[in-house]
């Protein structure tokens, strides 16, 4: 690359840092450090919900779908986003914000203790760690792809540059670093993606040649589910986004906890909908294009990092690295910032019952202390990425998989049709569904990319809901739980007589 270019990520690691250390003022406990206090606007909730849900995986392993396999990428991978995003305004992101505004919690977790039991919490708080590590894993292996195209830096120092500079700001300015370096790098990613598509319609003929692009495209390419992306696939993926993007994905969550009302929470899931509707189409053209433009490329994991360099000019280059770092880092920064909430709030106070009662100072070095943990383990296990079945086989093979067996009892859990699913079928929910991953993954031959990501996720829906219609397990203060989330905003006297906020 040019100096230019590399003077353009130099000073976007600058600001990065710098944003960091800012935000550190802002954080003088738990709450700053996990929610931002519940002060944040909703444009920058609503922004940074958007920019935390994917990352340089879009410009790597979607990249390659989209010269593979053509417009299908946009409505398998995104059309789902927007869809779950937005129907998840209207009857889950207010709930996230009663819940914290009520109940005082740091994480998402927290409150599945007192709506199904201790054991319930605990699985889905262990089990979904480890679940991050490697969804955050795949996220670090994806730039390193592109580190490798641009700069000619091996896999392993790819992943160590990018996993140390976000483990630096988001390690000590919590969510409000997380969330104003999001906006920082939506900004960059905008000037650089816009560029990109300019050039590229460009060298097609012209803004005029988009009508046209379509006829000449391979066969195929122009079909919405083609190949492995079938109705079936589609369907699933698109139950599985409902509950990973609004809450499943525990970093989401807090995006909504972090806002000032449940009115904010709402406009900001509403936002980031309606960015996953349009942003997409705008960062994978050029990937959908190169067939035209560059039919004989070897790696299709390539496409995106070769036509920057082929097409833009010196500085925007380093510009557009520098954006597709940016999905990366603010992905695995708000992962990190999640697990850090969960490991704090839920696992710890439970092996250390007297954790719970532990100094702001004391929380705060912890919290710190297992975002370092994190970041580094899930680093570990990039390096290692191709053991797993490579960047595409992680984001959907194992975490779009898995996601619906965590996320099945915490996000329904929040909703009053549901209130009689107690703790049995919360923990069966979760372990047969589990289990039909693993006997589906491993145990059968030839089982396809839909069956995997169908199976635990039907399996999980139909004995949560089959369990609770069959065995419910009524109980006052799952009810209670239910009804706070569910009803208008308390006065002051019904927070001060709430047992969880107490206890948080």
């Amino acid at each position: 690359m040019h100096w230019l270019d590399w003077a353009a990520v130099g000073a976007y690691f600058l600001v990065m840092l710098l944003i960091g250390v800012w935000s550190h003022r802002r954080v003088n406990d738990v709450s700053d450090y996990f929610t931002g206090g519940g002060r944040m606007p909703w444009w920058l909730t609503g922004i940074s919900h958007h920019m935390s849900g994917y990352s340089a995986a879009v410009f790597v392993a979607y990249a390659a779908v989209a010269y593979n396999y053509g417009i299908t990428v946009y409505v398998w991978a995104f059309l789902p986003l927007a869809l779950g995003t937005g129907v998840g305004a209207w009857l889950f992101a207010p709930r996230w914000n009663r819940l914290q505004r009520r109940y005082k919690v740091a994480s998402p977790l927290e409150y599945l203790a007192r709506r199904y039991d201790i054991p319930t919490q605990q699985a889905l708080a262990w089990s979904g760690a480890l679940l991050k590590v490697f969804d955050v894993a795949a996220k670090w292996a994806s730039v390193a792809v592109l580190l490798k195209v641009f700069t000619g830096m091996s896999m392993t120092n790819g992943i160590l540059l990018t996993g140390v500079v976000t483990l630096l700001y988001c390690t000590v300015g919590g969510l409000w670093a997380d969330a104003l370096t999001e906006f920082g790098q939506f900004v960059i990613q905008g000037v650089a993606a816009l560029s990109m598509m300019w050039v590229v319609l460009d060298r097609l003929g012209g803004v005029s040649s988009l009508g046209s692009l379509w006829h000449r495209l391979p066969s195929g390419h122009t079909h919405p589910l083609v190949g492995p992306y079938t109705a079936g696939f589609l369907t699933a993926y698109v139950v599985v986004k409902l509950f990973e993007y609004n809450g499943g994905m525990w970093n989401l969550a807090q995006r909504y906890m972090a806002t000032d009302s449940p009115r904010a929470a709402r406009r900001s899931a509403g936002l980031s909908a309606t960015l996953y509707l349009v942003w997409p189409a705008v960062l994978l053209l050029p990937a959908v294009a190169a067939p035209v433009l560059m039919p004989h490329i070897k790696d299709p994991q390539q496409t995106y990092a070769l036509m920057a360099q082929s097409y833009l000019p010196m500085g925007l280059v380093g510009l557009t690295l520098a954006g597709m770092f940016s999905h990366t880092m603010a992905m695995a920064s708000s992962d990190a910032n999640a697990i850090s909430a969960v490991v704090t709030r839920d696992i710890l106070p439970a092996l250390l019952p007297g954790f719970r009662d532990a100094s702001t100072e004391r929380g705060l070095r912890v919290a710190r202390v297992v975002t370092v943990v994190f970041i580094t383990v899930s680093m570990v296990v990039a390096i290692e990425a191709d053991h797993f079945g490579g960047v595409l086989g992680i984001i959907v093979g194992m975490v779009a998989a898995v996601m619906g067996p965590i996320s099945i009892p915490m996000l329904l859990g929040l909703l009053p049709a549901f209130r009689r699913c107690g703790p049995r079928a919360a923990l069966a929910s979760w372990a047969l569904g589990l289990g039909g991953y693993f006997l589906v993954k491993y145990g059968l031959d030839g089982a396809s990319q839909t069956t995997v990501v169908v199976t635990p996720l039907v399996t999980s829906l139909v004995v949560y809901i089959g369990l609770g219609l069959l065995l419910p397990e009524p109980d006052e203060d799952a009810d209670a739980v239910v009804a706070a989330v569910s009803g208008p905003e308390p006065g002051p006297e019904t927070a001060a007589l709430n047992p969880l906020a107490e206890q948080a």
